[in-house]
């Protein structure tokens, strides 16, 4: 199974941007769909975005469409998502995991990996 490390959360002002990183180890994901789901307080985990394990194909939430990118660099065994133009409502703790699962996938029950998580906070 592949262990999945966040990080790049922080604090930022609306309308800020910020880059959160993936680094996963104990295999190589580039057979791996992956993406990003994140958790607002009281609400629960909602995806965000995914990744096709070329990189070829992505897709997005609604909420997030224009304003975020996905990436991936398979050969550093990491995922990237860019936020750009934040709002208060993104904030939350960002979560990212891989499936094994033929594309696409936006169900969290179909990602078999995650990492712990990390902060992001968007004040107004």
């Amino acid at each position: 199974q592949v262990q999945l490390v966040e990080s790049g959360g922080g604090l930022v002002q609306a309308g800020g941007s910020l880059r959160l990183s993936c680094a996963a180890s104990g295999r190589t994901i580039n057979t791996y769909t992956m993406g990003w789901f994140r958790r607002a307080p009281g609400k629960e985990r909602e995806f965000v975005a995914s990744i096709g394990w070329s990189g070829g194909f992505t897709n997005y939430a609604y909420s997030v469409k224009g304003r975020f990118t996905i990436s991936r660099d398979n050969a550093k065994n990491t995922v990237y998502l860019q936020m750009n133009t934040l709002k208060p409502e993104d904030t939350a703790i960002y979560f990212c995991a891989a499936s094994m699962s033929t594309w696409p996938q936006t169900r969290p029950g179909n990602f078999g990996s995650w990492g712990q998580g990390t902060q992001v906070t968007v004040s107004s």
